[in-house]
């Protein structure tokens, strides 16, 4: 029986997290598109050495909420770059992509 604790407030979600979602993906590549309607970001995971990489997860995003995302990560990063330094940008030299159309990471 569900305690009434465990019911959300009003105004709070409850959200619901699985094992194999915890887990997490890794990714070192991020290809975004977009159309008039959505965004598009293609997470790949490159190793060296291996010629062919896939896509481990899309995720496709309003245009709204694209730009709330970029303000969250800008956000993320400034406290994380208060509390441990600068994050290094090191220059990596360019991967030739063969798929898809042309996308920023």
């Amino acid at each position: 029986m569900a305690d009434e604790n465990d019911k959300p407030k009003q105004g709070q979600i409850n959200i619901e997290l699985d094992q194999d979602v915890a887990e997490g993906t890794y990714s070192n590549l991020a290809i975004i598109n977009h159309s008039v309607s959505e965004f598009v970001v293609d997470f790949v995971n490159i190793m060296p050495g291996v010629p062919k990489s896939k896509v481990k997860s899309r995720i496709i995003l309003t245009p709204q909420h694209a730009k709330r995302l970029l303000k969250a990560l800008a956000d993320n990063v400034n406290r994380f770059e208060s509390a441990h330094g600068e994050i290094k940008d090191y220059e990596q030299p360019p991967m030739p992509l063969n798929f898809g159309p042309t996308g920023q990471a």
